[in-house]
């Protein structure tokens, strides 16, 4: 089978291509930028275009005809690519489809990790601590990670682990062998116009999954009558689990319990407690800088709170992630960033967005904000980078947080600054 990957660098296509190739199918496909997870597929001699005028996809089916045409959800229904491929009559498909079909070809039993909250994160450590176990296992993770590729097929594995992400209601297309639900707050509201949709849809995986786990929070209602669910409260939290941050200990206590529910009760404080993390989950890029992911409040307040058992003095570079999404969340930024000394507030990263919505300035963002005293509106300039430095040599933790371009205009200062 060929197949080809539009967007192949994102961080939900990409671990799916990786899971093609290593299920010998044929795999190529193009992403307009280049990122961790197109180095990471060249790597594996998979073609990777940067062009995505639609001349490469024509000559890959020219060479050998495709069968599949898989594109990401913020593909436009005029991109050249998708126009292409449909006009070859290529069957196109976004990444679901696809999976599914994988997981059924190769009779594979699916451990569905959703969840606004924690989802990355807690996928990380099941496929670490069932690879520590000496378990076969395929997974595919929506973020590149230290101790292997993002997404892996292994042809010995009976289980196969894989972070359900709820964005265009993908999680619904799967009927998990046990489903893994680290937490629930309204979200996406391009997918979900309501918070009632949202819990709905997250009730909807529930109920198709033939076991949940899932915690003791405020829409623990969803899932408390049905049956086979275990529900984890903050008693079944070990202090024997010292990972730093009260949201990875509480992702590693229901990564531990899934998998102990799976049948491998051999699972043990030492190999969760060894856990090397994720790329973006509060990922040390260098001396006392910090990169995360993180762009809802609960997240940032769950970040400070484990960067303040690091350091007594921290720093947040703040990134807001879609100005659809400030438009619903904008009342929601309290009391979150009390533990960070400064705030530096940049401008919000913009994708899919909705033309009628003004755009929210970083000053009608902070309104709320209980200690926005702290705060300073910045951009990604010169200005910023030589403050940030300025902190760092008083000793401080400096974190960069956000979903948008923060993270790779992060890594280019640091590339730049040590050549």
């Amino acid at each position: 089978m060929n197949i080809y990957f539009s967007g192949i660098g994102g961080v939900g296509i990409g671990p799916l291509a990786e899971i093609a190739h290593d299920a010998g199918y044929h795999v190529a496909g193009s992403d307009a930028e280049e990122s961790l997870m197109t180095k990471e597929l060249r790597q594996k001699d998979i073609m990777i275009s940067n062009l995505q005028d639609g001349t490469f996809l024509q000559a890959r089916q020219h060479d050998r005809p495709i069968d599949w045409f898989i594109y990401t959800s913020a593909l436009p229904e005029d991109h050249p690519e998708l126009v292409m491929a449909r006009n070859l009559g290529i069957h196109t498909a976004k990444r679901d489809e696809l999976l599914s079909f994988i997981i059924d070809d190769k009779n594979l039993k699916l451990i569905g990790v959703a969840g606004t909250h924690g989802k990355t994160t807690t996928t990380s450590m099941l496929v670490w601590s069932m690879l520590q176990l000496g378990i076969p296992i395929s997974y595919s993770i929506g973020t590149t990670i230290q101790f292997g590729p993002s997404g892996k097929y292994d042809p010995a594995s009976q289980y196969f682990i894989y972070e359900c992400d709820e964005f265009d209601r993908n999680f619904l297309h799967f009927a998990p062998y046990l489903s893994v639900i680290t937490s629930v707050d309204y979200d996406h509201p391009d997918t979900y116009p309501t918070e009632m949709d949202y819990l709905e849809a997250f009730k909807k995986f529930a109920i198709g999954s033939n076991q949940v786990i899932t915690w003791d929070d405020q829409h623990s209602e969803l899932f408390r009558d049905l049956p086979q669910t275990t529900i984890l409260t903050k008693n079944d939290i070990k202090s024997t689990i010292t990972l730093a941050g009260e949201h990875n200990r509480r992702n590693a206590t229901i990564a531990m319990t899934a998998i102990k529910q799976l049948g491998f009760p051999q699972i043990t404080d030492a190999v969760i407690n060894s856990f090397p993390g994720a790329s973006r989950r509060f990922e040390k890029l260098d001396n006392n800088l910090y990169s995360d992911y993180g762009h809802h409040p609960v997240e940032i307040a769950a970040t400070l709170q484990l960067a303040r058992e690091i350091s007594d003095h921290v720093v947040l570079i703040y990134q807001p992630h879609q100005n659809i999404r400030q438009h619903k969340i904008r009342d929601q930024y309290t009391n979150q960033f009390e533990l960070a000394e400064k705030i530096y507030w940049l401008p919000t990263y913009l994708a899919r967005e909705d033309p009628n919505l003004p755009i929210l300035k970083p000053e009608e963002l902070i309104q709320n904000v209980t200690n926005k005293d702290d705060i300073t509106v910045a951009d990604f300039d010169e200005k910023l980078w030589s403050d940030i430095q300025n902190e760092r040599s008083q000793g401080k933790l400096v974190l960069f947080m956000g979903a948008g371009k923060i993270d790779s205009w992060l890594r280019e200062k640091i590339a730049n600054s040590k050549q």
